[in-house]
């Protein structure tokens, strides 16, 4: 359990907060490029309690910045991108990609008052299909080499989904190796197609759905070891006195994971406060092996959420589609087949913020006691000025940050730990892009 003050640090992340000021400090995913079209170029965007406004440079980069007109407060969420910038509808302030004020058409024409007007604005990259900003003070770090931000976009598919509750829920929820064996579960087989859906796909060497593995070996051995990402996140099942399966899933410090999804599969998702009680997820799903079928991917996840907010379907205010007789039926939860929807059901189900006073932990939780005290940690190291974890400060400590690797695999019992990078090694080997990669170890 957290004592209340520290509940109420680790979750707070409005302008002022110290984990809204930690987290400020690391590029966070904004909007995924396909929310801004041709025909709205224009899009208005919540960050940690931000109110602001992302829109296409004529350099075909990004802009972020304030969503209110510092004149008299209008949203320039509605504005026009014109002559290089984007202009207030309500007496035609024009904001260029840096905030400042370029124009302001009823003022005198010898007025040098826009001069003095400046709106926030953040810097933007875009990586994969995401756009990542920077809200931090100063200039922004390099982005690291991991295998997300590295992968070719014909390897790559990316995604976000509305989840109504905290961040912290959703992280805690990714880097939690055990409940996969009770919540994924199917009462009998698991009827989905491989193709996108996670823990549907055959295990090598066992020839069985990893859904029906971890279920049948519900005790896991559960190991976490720090590393320069982050925490890497050991679950170890033995399935017989010979043979081992090992999955490796990753924290990127501060509110990503990195999970494997497959033999060649993996992604990688950031949870992105929105406010303290509501936040996004967003994935960049990548392939060692072959070139993702984007088509498939996107109609898979649009058919269970709603658009523009991309709020899932089955949610809150619908029991989360439960269903007594698929319950006894077909899936563990009664919440249909879609396990992004048994994760949502999960952190949503313990409340807006969750309250970790009244917690029980066991040791299948090492990986959840692990984040937050690296968590704590951090805020005290950035408090006092010192380095933060996983951020790099130079363009070579960011090409540092590789991988992290991330793998689904079976092994001899004895030496699995030096088996787990040899299995990486072969699959970058044997990968179209990732060959010249350097593994993370």
């Amino acid at each position: 359990m957290l004592k209340r003050e520290d509940n109420e640090k680790l979750t707070r992340t409005g302008p002022g907060t110290p984990l809204g000021q930690l987290m400020r400090s690391y590029w966070q995913p904004a909007a995924l490029v396909s929310e801004l079209t041709a025909e709205r170029p224009v899009k208005a965007v919540k960050l940690m309690g931000e109110e602001l406004v992302l829109f296409r440079r004529d350099d075909r980069g990004w802009a972020l910045v304030s969503r209110y007109c510092a004149h008299r407060g209008v949203d320039l969420s509605y504005g026009r991108l014109e002559n290089g910038g984007l202009r207030c509808l309500y007496h035609g302030w024009l904001y260029g990609p840096d905030g400042r004020c370029l124009e302001q058409p009823a003022e005198p024409p010898h007025s040098t008052f826009a001069d003095k007007i400046r709106i926030r604005s953040y810097p933007c990259e875009e990586r994969n299909g995401i756009v990542f900003a920077y809200l931090g003070a100063g200039d922004p770090p390099p982005l690291p080499a991991y295998d997300c931000f590295t992968a070719p976009q014909e390897y790559t598919f990316a995604f976000k989904g509305l989840w109504e509750c905290n961040w912290l829920q959703g992280v805690e929820g990714g880097i939690d190796p055990s409940h996969v064996s009770f919540l994924h579960r199917f009462v009998g087989e698991d009827p989905r197609d491989v193709y996108g859906q996670q823990f549907s796909e055959v295990v090598a060497g066992t020839g069985q759905k990893l859904s029906k593995l971890v279920g049948d070996h519900y005790r896991p051995d559960i190991e976490v070891e720090q590393a320069e990402h982050g925490l890497r996140v050991f679950a170890l099942r033995q399935l017989t006195e010979e043979v081992k399966h090992v999955r490796i899933t990753n924290l990127l410090f501060p509110n990503a994971f990195v999970v494997p999804f497959g033999n060649s599969k993996v992604f990688t998702q950031w949870h992105v406060p929105i406010d303290d009680e509501n936040h996004y997820w967003y994935m960049i799903f990548y392939d060692f092996a072959e070139r993702t079928d984007k088509e498939t991917l996107l109609a898979q996840r649009l058919a269970e959420v709603t658009l523009p907010d991309y709020r899932p379907i089955r949610n809150r205010a619908n029991d989360w589609g439960f269903d007594a007789a698929e319950q006894r039926e077909l899936t563990y939860t009664g919440m249909g087949l879609d396990i992004n929807v048994h994760d949502q059901w999960a952190v949503e189900s313990m409340g807006r913020i969750q309250d970790r006073t009244v917690e029980r932990l066991g040791v299948s939780d090492r990986a959840v006691t692990a984040n937050r005290r690296l968590l704590l940690r951090a805020l005290e190291a950035f408090e006092a000025g010192n380095p933060l974890p996983a951020q790099p400060l130079d363009a070579p400590s960011a090409r540092r940050l590789t991988g992290p690797i991330a793998v689904d695999m079976i092994s001899p019992t004895g030496g699995w730990a030096e088996r787990w990078p040899e299995h990486d090694a072969k699959r970058r080997a044997a990968s179209p892009w990732a060959h010249e990669g350097v593994a993370d170890a």
